[in-house]
């Protein structure tokens, strides 16, 4: 195994054919051995002081530089120094007799990449596998706060330059595993893609491939350092993939299934060409399930929705199962992947929703606005009614409302609409919206404003001091914006606001909205306001009226209302409460309306309306109508042709013996 030596490792330039680092260093200054390391890593590194600095070599049971006047190169003044010489004195911390288990012991200790380096320089020699796991340990520390480049301190680094330059030299003697992750650990920290070091690197890296014998994690390192390097594009790539396919899975770790997922989601151009592969992946992978880490587990996930893999739904349902342990110890990013696999898949797991209900509840302060959103999300798309959740998220915006995006605050206060909850603490989140709409009216995209107005009628938190804005003729041709129409569900939305604004708050005189602006009908196929009537629950409830009644006639179904809103079931009453004919029109007193409510309408696995049912019912008693509600889970304790007909009309004359008509 090739051996880099730091204190020699200059001296391996072309510059540089004297043997030992005592003889280099002392007929050297430091700033021409940099300028050289310069020349070698250029454009790589960043220019270094010109001024000279006379430096000597200092032994005591390690070797460490000093400059002339006693302070250490590797330690500028306020910058954390290792334990001093003598610490090391003990003969398992000898550099001199450090083995590799004591160094990566060592080495994972170590809090910053400065501390590594400091660490290294007290290292007289070092194995090229060391070598790249310190490089993997320095990349891996600055990458901790966010994907970003290398500090300059560590660029001007003299062991930092010296293990790079080393490594370029050395590339046609690095083992495999160590040529990858040192291209791997550059990749991640923005190395230049053109300098001397990166291209030699990926030059070998391309030779032993077409060679072929690098093995499985070999393969899939390389193929993720050429990706970032070189884009999904690259020819080398789909060679990679070639001799991936040829590999045997079982012989892949979980790590490697998971990279390899990656590579793929990178493809996603490809996905069609790929896909026989993908489906032994996604079958194999059922296998390595309980071994995943829930950084692992996240990023399968995302692979899966990326790579559109619905037929995969038996792999999701696994690792569905398996994330809801591991609810707190994911990232915000990782969870909000877990969020999005849920919502895509249109998956729900009781479990799953409980775990995060805790998690929420007890550390929705901590969570990004990103996270808490998608959250909100996920409870809307599935009609999740979690009041510790959205009490939890309530609290949030209250006290966090101006983390929020626009789009955000959106996703946020949309769900309390939909799912018909207010708060305990309703009235100062809704004030806290208020404020925040009328600070920032206009940094709202249009269509989002609405959206968030809409929502906060279906709960009865009317937005009257933005009625007269959202009607005016300016603002509906920046709704409109560049298309020749305004799209359906803005104008059913625009509608209904308008028609809470007469029936609600009667007391608002401001803008009305204009009739072309108006739709016909809540109900349609694209962007319903209303829940269409289910035909199976329907059916049972007409042949029960029908026996009530007499006949088919005395009742009319799916009937459009002038007020936009189609009633399932419609019946007329006369003066006496007598029955009329549906075709009748003259001498109606009553009008009752039933909504024959099936599962849809409700939260999941409850009895709460939806907030577009609870204001439709509103509106229709608001309207003179009497509503008569025909839940699902009324019906389906019937047991009987019989008990369906009393039902009926229990609900329909509940103060009359019998039917008149």
């Amino acid at each position: 195994m090739a051996l880099i030596t730091l204190r020699r490792n200059l001296c391996h330039l072309s510059d540089f054919r004297i043997h030992g680092a005592l003889a280099a260093l002392k007929n050297h200054p430091v700033n021409h051995v940099h300028k050289i390391a310069e020349e070698r890593l250029s454009p790589w590194f960043c220019p270094l002081p010109s001024e000279p600095v006379r430096v000597r070599f200092h032994h005591a049971c390690g070797q460490k530089f000093h400059s002339e006047n006693g302070n250490d190169l590797l330690h500028p003044a306020g910058e954390p120094v290792l334990p001093p010489a003598h610490d090391w004195d003990r003969p398992e911390l000898n550099p001199s007799r450090v083995d590799e288990q004591t160094f990566y012991e060592r080495l994972n200790h170590l809090t910053s990449s400065e501390e590594v380096l400091s660490f290294v320089s007290t290292l007289q020699a070092l194995p090229d596998t060391l070598a790249a796991g310190a490089l993997q340990r320095i990349c891996d520390m600055e990458r901790k706060d966010g994907d970003q480049k290398l500090p300059k301190e560590i660029l001007k680094n003299s062991v930092f330059q010296a293990l790079c330059v080393q490594l370029e030299q050395e590339s046609s003697s690095l083992p495999d595993t160590v040529l990858v992750t040192a291209l791997q650990a550059l990749t991640l920290l923005h190395a230049d893609p053109q300098s001397s070091l990166l291209l030699n690197l990926v030059a070998e890296c391309q030779r032993r491939l077409q060679r072929g014998g690098l093995e499985v994690h070999s393969l899939c390192i390389l193929g993720e350092s050429l990706i970032k390097l070189q884009g999904p594009g690259c020819a080398t790539l789909e060679l990679i993939i070639c001799q991936l396919q040829g590999e045997k899975l079982e012989e892949f770790t979980p790590e490697d299934i998971v990279t390899l997922y990656r590579i793929l989601q990178a493809c996603t151009v490809k996905v069609d060409q790929h896909q026989a592969f993908l489906n032994r992946i996604n079958t194999f992978s059922l296998s390595v399930v309980y071994s995943l880490s829930p950084t692992l587990m996240s990023q399968m996930l995302s692979a899966l929705v990326v790579l559109d893999q619905t037929q995969a739904l038996p792999l999701f349902i696994k690792l569905g199962k398996s994330v809801v342990k591991h609810i707190p110890h994911f990232t915000n990013e990782e969870l909000r992947k877990v969020l999005e696999a849920f919502i895509y898949f249109g998956h729900n797991d009781r479990f799953f929703t409980k775990a995060l209900e805790q998690h929420v509840a007890s550390a929705c302060l901590t969570l990004g606005p990103d996270v808490v959103s998608k959250v909100m999300e996920y409870c809307s798309r599935k009609r999740i009614l979690s009041k510790p959740i959205l009490d939890a998220v309530a609290e949030t915006f209250i006290c966090q409302s101006e983390k929020f995006s626009p789009h955000q605050i959106s996703e946020l206060i949309e769900p309390f609409g939909k799912l018909n909850y207010l708060p305990p603490n309703a009235s100062t989140l809704f004030r806290k919206l208020e404020n925040m709409l009328l600070t920032h009216f206009h940094y709202f995209p249009p269509k989002t404003l609405l959206k968030i107005l809409h929502s906060c009628s279906l709960i009865e938190c009317h937005p009257v001091n933005f009625m007269a804005k959202i009607f005016s003729p300016h603002f509906l041709q920046k709704l409109q914006g560049e298309e020749l129409y305004l799209d359906r569900l803005s104008l059913a939305q625009l509608t209904q606001l308008f028609l809470t604004s007469v029936l609600e708050c009667p007391f608002y005189k401001g803008q009305k909205l204009l009739s072309k602006y108006q739709v016909r009908s809540f109900l349609t196929p694209c962007c319903s306001l209303e829940t269409p009537v289910d035909f199976q629950l329907f059916r049972s409830v007409k042949t029960g009226l029908i026996d009530l009644l007499g006949a088919r006639l005395y009742f009319a179904s799916k009937v459009l209302t002038p007020y936009c809103y189609t009633i399932d079931v419609e019946i007329k009453l006369d003066e006496e409460g007598l029955v009329l004919p549906s075709a009748v029109h003259e001498d109606v007193h009553k009008r009752v309306a039933l909504c024959i409510d099936d599962p849809k309408r409700f939260s999941l696995n409850s009895k709460h309306l939806l907030g577009k049912e609870a204001i439709k019912q509103r509106h229709l008693r608001l309207l003179g109508y009497q509503v008569v509600q025909i839940p699902y889970y009324e019906i389906e304790v019937l047991k009987s042709r019989g008990e369906l007909v009393e039902y009926l009309q229990r609900k329909l004359f509940p103060q009359s013996t019998g039917v008149c008509w």
